[in-house]
């Protein structure tokens, strides 16, 4: 494909879009290179992200599970139950440690070249890496995100006081109290091992409620979970600053809306109010190319920026920052390279928080479904069923949470899927497959779904769109 360069396409950034847009590359036949300045493959994800977060929320279930005494339902009696943090987590790191290799594996399997440095672009098709020049006929910039600083408030991981996501991955003591600032995915999830694990939690969010972006059902519902398990919620609240004195922080919060100033101490501060795209020291001023107001590289259908040759994927461009929405578009632009074709379907594209129960959703939430009928004079219809009323859910001492479905009046097609459930993240992969396909809730609702399982909350959430659940 291209004579006169080194690589057919390069690659800047080896995380979830960046390593997959690479091997899709390779497959498709085009000599392929990937510049990644970290020790591993895999990007935030992998190494400071969705993986290591996992493996904490898991094995704190698992001592939860133990230290409460919920295990004696099921007749397993414990003696005197201990953390061993450290063993925690080595479990982690094993669990990152095995995937971040499994894709240098998968890069020599496909004859991928992984250049060891930091990118930046000399042209749009020469980036130099570690000061040496390499050329492209097409460049994909997929370098992610990192933490948004919050001002007044001065993150440093290595002394464990005030730390982002990768800090608290990685703490080596359980903190007698943690302050989450940010009520999202990430605060929640970390809040919700630390608390497992034995701190004390606060999370203090600036909007009214938890969860921006999900089903305001979802959201109401995930307040009321949290403070049943213990979390302090301060909503409607700004941190101004941040004071270290020796082993404490001193917070200072304001309501929202302006008000009194008040006082929060505490041992440990995650900051965790979102992220922002990995767009400096690319040089791509050297290549005549801005970002948008919110840092983010635009990009057509095809990623294809307004430099010819280069094109631009995952948390860096527009839409929700998520490793699969990345992956997604990575096989896309190997594929627009390659054959002139690639698809994402960027109206269903799932989001969940890995909590226990997990919140999921896909699709419209049920404000913006009503929002977008009453603009173009339609009208829809919702159908909600409690996992209290699913039989798995019940026999498995889960009640939490509840399936809604949102679908159009007149032509039944779903147009939205939200769940709580403690199986939620796996169960809306049927509802994006569905919304994939178009399905209708009609299609969901005579599909058979195996019994007993937390899954046939969907089959009857659809069924309660026409009005008739049968276990309600």
């Amino acid at each position: 494909m291209a004579e006169n360069y080194d690589y057919d396409v390069l690659i800047i950034g080896a995380g979830p879009g960046g390593y997959v847009a690479a091997i899709r590359a390779a497959q498709l036949g085009l000599k392929t290179a990937c510049v990644e300045s970290r020790e591993t493959l895999g990007g935030t994800c992998l190494n400071v992200g969705c993986i290591p977060s996992k493996a904490l929320l898991h094995g704190s279930e698992k001592f939860a599970e133990a230290a409460e005494g919920t295990l004696a339902r099921y007749g397993v009696k414990l003696g005197k139950v201990e953390l061993d943090l450290a063993a925690l987590q080595a479990d982690k790191a094993d669990a990152v440690k095995g995937l971040t290799g499994g894709i240098e594996f998968l890069f020599k399997k496909n004859k991928v070249d992984w250049l060891k440095g930091h990118g930046t672009f000399k042209d749009a098709h020469t980036v130099t890496v570690a000061g040496k020049d390499y050329t492209a006929k097409e460049i994909v910039i997929a370098t992610g995100s990192s933490v948004t600083p919050l001002p007044g408030v001065e993150i440093d991981n290595d002394k464990g006081l005030i730390v982002d996501s990768t800090g608290a991955l990685a703490l080596d003591r359980v903190p007698d109290h943690l302050v989450v600032i940010g009520g999202g995915v990430i605060g929640l999830e970390m809040g919700s091992v630390w608390k497992r694990l034995g701190a004390k939690v606060t999370v203090v969010e600036f909007l009214d409620q938890l969860l921006p972006g999900m089903d305001g059902d979802v959201r109401k519902e995930a307040a009321r979970i949290f403070k049943k398990q213990g979390l302090e919620l301060k909503l409607g609240t700004k941190v101004t600053g941040a004071v270290v004195k020796g082993k404490k922080v001193t917070l200072t919060t304001e309501p929202a809306k302006g008000g009194a100033a008040e006082t929060i101490e505490a041992d440990c501060v995650l900051v965790a109010i979102g992220r922002r795209p990995n767009t400096q020291g690319l040089g791509l001023e050297n290549i005549g190319l801005e970002v948008n107001a919110r840092g983010q590289i635009e990009t057509g259908h095809d990623f294809r920026t307004k430099v010819d040759g280069v094109r631009a994927i995952g948390d860096v461009i527009p839409g929700p920052m998520l490793a699969h929405k990345a992956e997604d578009e990575g096989v896309a632009v190997a594929e627009y390279i390659a054959t002139g074709t690639g698809i994402v379907n960027h109206d269903v594209i799932p989001g969940v928080v890995y909590t226990m129960p997990e919140f999921a959703g896909v699709g419209l939430t049920e404000e913006q479904a009503r929002e977008q009928a009453a603009a173009s004079g339609s009208e829809i219809k919702v159908g909600k069923f409690a996992m209290l009323a699913n039989s798995r859910a019940k026999t498995n001492h889960e009640p939490d949470g509840f399936v809604k479905v949102i679908a159009d009046a007149k032509t039944d097609k779903v147009l939205g899927v939200w769940a709580i459930a403690s199986v939620a993240g796996t169960m809306i992969a049927e509802a994006a497959l569905a919304m994939e396909f178009g399905a209708t809730s009609e299609d969901i609702a005579y599909t058979c779904h195996a019994h007993p399982t937390h899954a046939e909350a969907l089959k009857e959430a659809a069924m309660a769109v026409q009005g008739k659940p049968i276990h309600m």
